[in-house]
């Protein structure tokens, strides 16, 4: 099984929005919340992020990744704990917003997320920003 094997698999948040092309995103929760930053839509990640929490990130990357060529910035800086069903998430909201001619990076200066994402095989798909263009730190 390859680390984007799932990628199109459906995820329970999809039959929770009504209007996928909203453009509002969803309310903030306690782990996520997304805003705009110059041209790119930010969704901030909090926390930790496991199955029980996964679906929250969820929510907040579809909506980002439901536009026509969309730049979606993820940063993980605060979070705390990360496992596999947010890997998930993220590289379902990778292959969507590709999909639809957009982009999506990480934002993170963890190592913890950076051995993560190498170990998953993930680092070549996830090289992570160290930090969000515009507003310090990296610009690429």
């Amino acid at each position: 099984m390859t680390p984007d094997a799932d990628d199109r698999a459906p995820y329970p948040t999809e039959d929770l929005a009504a209007d996928p092309f909203r453009s509002a995103p969803p309310a903030a929760n306690a782990h996520a919340r997304t805003r705009r930053c110059g041209p790119f839509t930010v969704v901030e990640v909090i926390g930790e992020i496991d199955l029980a929490t996964a679906t929250l990130v969820a929510e907040h990357l579809d909506a980002a990744t439901a536009k026509p060529e969309s730049d979606v910035l993820v940063d993980l800086r605060r979070v705390d704990f990360f496992d596999c069903s947010g890997l998930r998430v993220l590289c379902r909201a990778e292959t969507r917003v590709r999909d639809r001619g957009g982009r999506l990076r990480i934002v993170s200066d963890a190592p913890r997320i950076r051995r993560l994402l190498g170990g998953a095989g993930l680092l070549g798909r996830f090289a992570p920003l160290s930090a969000i263009p515009g507003e310090g730190g990296d610009s690429t």
